[in-house]
């Protein structure tokens, strides 16, 4: 079934606005239940890995904050505070109404794309990007766009699923491609787009590759830290001052 779920969901090749029109269909499909299944999913432990993500970025007064592809902006509700202008970037306009709904005080919302964000250059002290970045049909383009709104010395953190170690691989895989796609069916009735999200954390690069890209995109400073075994991990870079 899985197999089949992944032909039928366009896994040959297509062409880049192929790519991108499927993306936007599958997060159109899970805005009403994306959080709902997070939780599930994860059994809970995406709120501690994005606790954990927003301390890294340690938000602070007076502060310009983007969080990218922040569809229905829990990050940004970590990271919004008193003096500080927090803004969620996002495509979908089904997950930022989603969003809305469970309290936006202190936040902004902007349509917009990682690869075309609608911000000047040098503009923005901290970039985020938490379980976003692998849905961006260039991630190069994706990671460079975020690099060009950083003013000198700002950061760039990413949280997104990873490779984890050995040991663990089969087990993670096995639960991926089976349980994940079955909760899909039942609580976001859209196992399509469930499939689509697994093989995207499959194609991902691992730790060291995304360091790379990272670096190419002009950052320095790059590091990684891995959660959960690698199941996740948080990438950041400071833009050169």
């Amino acid at each position: 079934m899985t197999h089949e779920l992944s032909r039928s969901f366009g896994y040959q090749a297509v062409t880049p606005e192929e790519r991108r029109a499927r993306v936007r269909r599958v997060f159109t499909a899970v805005a009403p239940r994306y959080d709902l299944m997070n939780d599930l999913m994860s059994l809970g432990i995406h709120r501690l890995w994005k606790r954990t993500f927003a301390r890294m970025a340690a938000p602070q007064a007076g502060q310009v904050i983007v969080d990218v592809a922040g569809g229905t902006g829990d990050i940004a509700r970590l990271l919004a505070g008193p003096a500080r202008r927090v803004t969620v970037c996002d495509p979908s306009l089904p997950m930022m109404t989603a969003g809305r709904r469970h309290g936006s005080v202190g936040i902004e919302w902007v349509a917009g794309e990682a690869e075309s964000i609608p911000l000047a250059d040098n503009s923005v002290d901290t970039v985020t990007i938490a379980f976003g970045i692998r849905n961006a049909t260039h991630l190069d383009r994706a990671l460079a766009e975020m690099a060009r709104v950083l003013k000198p010395g700002g950061r760039l953190l990413c949280l997104e699923f990873s490779r984890p170690v050995a040991p663990l691989r089969p087990f993670y895989t096995a639960f991926s491609y089976t349980a994940i796609p079955a909760l899909g069916a039942i609580v976001a009735r859209n196992p399509e787009a469930y499939v689509y999200l697994v093989e995207s954390i499959r194609r991902f690069p691992a730790q060291h590759a995304f360091k790379a890209m990272f670096e190419a995109a002009g950052l320095v400073d790059v590091r990684f830290r891995n959660l959960s075994f690698g199941i996740a991990c948080i990438h950041e870079g400071t833009k050169p001052g």
